[in-house]
């Protein structure tokens, strides 16, 4: 698969859950070429099987499989558990990666976990991407709010992808560069205070007018 698919896929993406399945489909829509891994090796293919069925996403049954279908600089998305599965997918694929090379963690990770990374995958010479996706799965599908931070040089190649695939209000799209290292998940941390406690809002608003 891998020799026919060699460096095609404009970002790969790891994770597929919900959230990950929808930003891929996403993505396909919006004319970007994905490659997906997914650690049950079995959910890759039964995504190309069932919902990816006649796109032109790309499947890869090993970590090695995905980084040899992938245009330079590699790209790759991270959409899995918070915690020490990014750290471990992170060390798999930095002896696979070359100088220059993206990461993103696009999960809910702790802020000060995506400082740390981002430190440490600086020094090894790779850049570094800790974004928000905020929206849900409906978001991921139709368009979320992302909002990366991390190595401000890996910004002008992920611009156009995130760009394209965010929401859109008054024809802007819902994505900027927020700042560096372990700002993107601050920002998301905030947002979702933010969002939690206008939800607690309406309901005590409500539960005042109706009693």
């Amino acid at each position: 698969m891998a020799e026919n698919n060699k460096e095609k896929a404009d970002i790969g993406l790891i994770g597929l859950a919900v959230m990950g399945q929808n930003l891929i489909l996403n993505m396909n829509d919006n004319g970007f070429t994905v490659a997906c891994f997914n650690r049950t090796v079995s959910k890759v293919d039964n995504f190309l099987n069932n919902e990816a069925k006649g796109t032109n996403i790309l499947g890869a049954h090993s970590i090695e499989e995905l980084v040899q279908m992938l245009k330079k600089p590699r790209r790759v998305m991270l959409l899995v558990q918070a915690g020490k599965a990014v750290d471990d997918f992170i060390q798999t694929l930095i002896p696979l990666l070359e100088q220059g090379d993206i990461i993103i963690d696009g999960g809910n990770s702790l802020y000060k976990d995506s400082v740390r990374r981002a430190e440490e995958i600086e020094k090894k010479g790779f850049l570094y991407i800790g974004t928000g996706v905020s929206g849900g799965e409906d978001g991921a599908r139709h368009g979320p709010s992302l909002m990366p931070g991390g190595s401000e040089k890996a910004w002008e190649a992920v611009k156009p992808i995130f760009q394209k695939i965010s929401a859109k209000a008054d024809g802007q799209p819902c994505c900027d560069w927020v700042g560096p290292s372990g700002s993107g998940h601050f920002v998301k941390m905030v947002h979702n205070g933010i969002e939690y406690g206008d939800m607690q809002l309406i309901c005590e608003v409500y539960n005042i007018m109706k009693d």
